[in-house]
């Protein structure tokens, strides 16, 4: 989620264009999605960054403007604020199998617990006492695990048998991720092993693998980067890497331990405005238009937008 500016000649050469979404089959576990809106309307002025879908066909957009959860009907297209923010904003999210959602405070410092089937705040964590920027959350290992893109740690909410702590464990990050000017540590998720986690820096390019430790790793990428790295979505050994300001998504294949992988190629739409996060249903990626480079205003408009997934084309 970085600010700064990247040159029109790279985003064009970066990004392999998808002009417009093509229908596939479903999977079996879900409706065809050629049926489904490849364009979802949000609010004016509702500032979108983090997605989550699940269970069912519905998604989960968190709001940067006043951290505010909009619903959508994945079916239709339509939805409606689920439950309204604290005032800060809400970044990423995830959805567990016990139906709850764990929303990144972003600046507050903080993160919560939703229930997903009546919008009721389960719990509320202090993360940081000072400046942050809770960016990101990953679940794995029976833990709730945050990014901090200002402060060089990792939170922990431990969720033994399912049961939400009290208090949030702060993990120092060590090893080789650095943390200099700009935003540092974004998107999260697991490695294919399940063993570790792995986490992007926005501000330079770089993937790291962690330990449940907090050591660090630099993924060794073969002399690629995934600058403006922001949401990352993992599925086998396959990582979606979302790549905000070049509205890109890169396709990477890594090893089972996270330590190596490949960039294979990136894709775009027309459609893309800037993209923050990223996650499936079916047969499709969801990415909302946070739009960093536009005005933010009560009149702004936003999307979300749908495009075939590059794994599972005919």
């Amino acid at each position: 989620m970085r600010r700064w500016k990247v040159s029109a000649v790279l985003v064009l050469g970066l990004v392999t264009t998808i002009s417009a979404p093509a229908h596939a089959a479903a999977d079996r576990h879900h409706p065809a999605p050629a049926a489904f809106p490849a364009t979802i309307r949000l609010p004016d002025g509702f500032r979108p960054e983090g997605i989550a879908t699940g269970p069912g066909p519905f998604a989960y957009f968190s709001s940067m403007a006043d951290g505010s959860i909009y619903r959508a009907d994945l079916r239709t297209g339509r939805g409606a604020i689920f439950t309204r923010g604290p005032g800060t904003p809400s970044l990423g999210m995830k959805i567990d199998s016990h139906g709850r959602l764990f929303v990144a405070g972003g600046t507050g410092g903080d993160a919560r617990v939703v229930d997903v089937r009546t919008g009721r705040v389960l719990a509320s964590y202090r993360l940081a006492t000072g400046p942050a920027f809770v960016n990101d959350v990953i679940l794995t290992q029976g833990a709730a695990w945050f990014t901090d893109s200002t402060n060089p740690v990792l939170y922990k909410l431990p969720l033994r048998d399912g049961r939400l702590p009290g208090a949030a464990v702060r993990i120092p990050l060590t090893g080789d991720l650095v943390y200099g000017a700009g935003f540092n540590a974004n998107g999260i998720t697991p490695t294919p092993d399940g063993r570790g986690l792995i986490v992007v820096q926005s501000n330079t390019g770089g993937l790291f693998r962690v330990d449940w430790s907090g050591a660090t790793r630099r993924v060794n990428l073969h002399g690629e980067s995934l600058p403006e790295g922001d949401g990352l979505l993992l599925r086998g050994r396959t990582l979606f890497a979302v790549q905000n300001r070049l509205n890109a998504v890169a396709v990477l294949r890594l090893n089972a331990a996270g330590t190596e992988g490949r960039v294979v190629r990136r894709v775009g739409d027309l459609r893309f405005d800037v993209p923050a996060t990223v996650a499936a249903f079916g047969s499709r990626l969801y990415l909302p238009n946070a739009r960093f480079d536009t005005p933010a205003t009560s009149e702004t408009w936003y999307n979300a937008v749908a495009i075939p997934d590059p794994e599972r084309r005919p």
